[in-house]
């Protein structure tokens, strides 16, 4: 996935479980239908918890990836 697709950002690393997900939250909220999310982590529980909230949201997880100790996922906000 090309990084420079993504309409904004966010920033998770060295936050832990519930903070990414709410900050997720709220990074979703501010972008329209069909734009890109990047989000960097590196609390291990993102890799259960972002595509549950894609799912359960009708966000899509478009790419998720590993990278030592970050977790690095693009998402797509949904309708």
């Amino acid at each position: 996935m090309n990084t420079e697709e993504a309409v904004a950002t966010l920033d998770a690393r060295g936050l832990n479980c519930p903070e990414p997900v709410m900050l997720l939250h709220k990074a979703v909220a501010e972008l329209a239908a069909g734009e890109r999310l990047l989000v960097l982590a590196t609390d291990p529980t993102t890799q259960r918890d972002i595509p549950q909230f894609c799912r359960f949201l009708g966000h899509e997880l478009e790419h998720s990836e590993e990278q030592g100790d970050e977790f690095l996922y693009t998402l797509i906000k949904g309708p």
